[in-house]
């Protein structure tokens, strides 16, 4: 594997590079014990395999480079990885600031392996410029689904159920070295079905927020490193150069809202998503939707969003 060089500035812009894990090699059998493990419906990883890859050649097709991490790891860790039911989740598990990779640190024990694995991993992939392994080791809780990179000045994070503020604290002098001025904190509710903030709402383009109605009466408090304020998400959000489109037209948290942007004018989304929502503003209509079968994958709990992690993205 050659250098990388990451690159991410926003959340629209052309992806180039982008990392993903294929699913486990075990199932989640039936509904009780995908309750256990906080699944939604029993998953058969064979269907789930086909889904992936699919989903996976949806982006080759459209130019990108897709890095699957599981293929480069060896011996007793890829045996181990292999049995690790949440591995396709791959956003949580970094996010590339502008130039600098900085790695989350999982909110439950079950998805510690996989975290400890990848950035391994990241080691070799990056120069020690823009990732440190060291970097997480504050932290007690930062799953990056609950991370947006909105801009060259600003970054979103939910302290919710799986991210801590003690987390961000630790970690809001490196978003600042990394060339952001300030950080939105959202705390929203810890339930399953908010569990990260990209399960609540999701930039579909240069200029346009998706954003569960709710989410209007958060305040955001507003940090940069001469001190702090509060102000309500809608301020926060339209300050950052951005519409919100606020809607309560939510049928599968999952597939309408965990899309994916490949470039500022389309969309990778689940073909359960509700695309009312994104016909909804004028700002969406002309967007280039493709659509990927990706229904077993979802009953993990999570969608295209939370299973790919861009590394570069255009300007």
């Amino acid at each position: 594997m050659e250098k990388i060089h990451p690159n991410c500035w926003n959340e629209h812009g052309e992806l180039k590079t982008v990392m993903v894990c294929s699913p486990s090699s075990v199932d989640v059998p039936d509904q009780r014990t995908a309750d256990y493990v906080g699944w939604e419906k029993p998953v058969n990883q064979e269907k789930a395999k086909e889904n992936h890859e699919e989903m996976t050649q949806a982006m080759e097709d459209a130019g990108i480079a897709v890095i699957d991490y599981s293929k480069y790891l060896k011996d007793e860790v890829k045996e181990l990885n292999q049995q690790l039911i949440n591995r396709v989740f791959v956003r949580d598990l970094a996010c590339v600031y502008g130039n600098t990779v900085i790695p989350g640190d999982a909110g439950t024990t079950m998805r510690a392996p996989e975290y400890v694995h990848c950035h391994e991993l990241f080691q070799s992939w990056f120069d020690e410029k823009v990732f440190s392994i060291q970097d997480n080791n504050r932290l007690k809780a930062l799953e990056n689904g609950d991370v947006f990179v909105l801009n060259r000045d600003s970054v979103f994070i939910n302290t919710g159920l799986r991210s801590s503020i003690e987390s961000i604290e630790a970690l809001k002098g490196k978003i600042f070295q990394a060339g952001f001025s300030e950080i939105g904190i959202i705390d929203l509710p810890r339930t399953g079905e908010t569990m990260h903030l990209d399960m609540n709402c999701n930039v579909a383009g240069t200029d346009i927020l998706i954003a569960k109605s709710y989410m209007r009466l958060f305040p955001v408090q507003v940090v940069n490193e001469k001190g702090g304020r509060y102000v309500m998400m809608e301020e926060f959000i339209k300050r950052q150069g951005f519409d919100v489109l606020w809607t309560d037209d939510i049928k599968h948290t999952v597939a309408d809202i965990n899309f994916l942007n490949l470039d500022p004018d389309t969309l990778l989304i689940s073909t359960k998503a509700n695309k009312k929502i994104l016909k909804d503003h004028p700002k969406l209509k002309g967007k280039k939707l493709i659509e990927v079968d990706v229904n077993e994958l979802e009953k993990g709990g999570g969608g295209i969003r939370c299973m790919t992690l861009p590394l570069e993205r255009r300007e």
